[in-house]
């Protein structure tokens, strides 16, 4: 959902059709657990809940996770060309 989301914000509806497998129950219940985790946000426009990516929290995440990954790696390379 995430990825698909990232391409382009998306209706609830498209984003249920991208997922055929997944009964639309499910991929709601999907979509609160990444709302209720600030990844997802969503805003209705008439009838519709126009759904899009949050990226600062999953910039967070990656800088929390990857970020002492990449320093480390950083600091391998700088000592090599030493």
């Amino acid at each position: 959902m995430l990825d698909a989301l990232k391409e382009e914000p998306l209706t609830t509806g498209a984003l249920c059709a991208r997922f055929p497998e997944v009964d639309r129950t499910t991929v709601l219940q999907h979509l609160r657990v990444l709302e209720s985790a600030e990844l997802v946000s969503g805003r209705r426009i008439g009838r519709e809940r126009h759904l899009s990516l949050s990226p600062l929290p999953i910039k967070r995440i990656h800088d929390r996770w990857i970020g002492e990954y990449a320093r480390a790696a950083v600091d391998l390379l700088d000592r090599l060309g030493d």
